[in-house]
């Protein structure tokens, strides 16, 4: 059996660049009962918001390896 997290759970979600390009609800949360997925542009800023559920996302490594070209 896979663990899911439960989608929208939260309100503050820490992420990397892993989990890029971001989308809400993101993989491995359960979708059944989440809103359509929305990609969310955090590179930037290093913070996005859905517009959809309020979730906040932090991009917590974002001078980690990346170039701002």
């Amino acid at each position: 059996m896979q663990d899911t997290v439960q989608p929208n759970a939260k309100h503050l979600y820490e992420v990397t660049a892993a989990d890029l390009p971001l989308s809400c609800p993101m993989p491995g949360m359960s979708l059944w009962n989440s809103h359509p997925k929305v990609y969310l542009p955090i590179e930037a800023t290093g913070e996005a918001k859905c517009p959809y559920c309020g979730a906040s996302y932090v991009l917590v490594d974002r001078d980690s390896g990346r170039s701002a070209s």
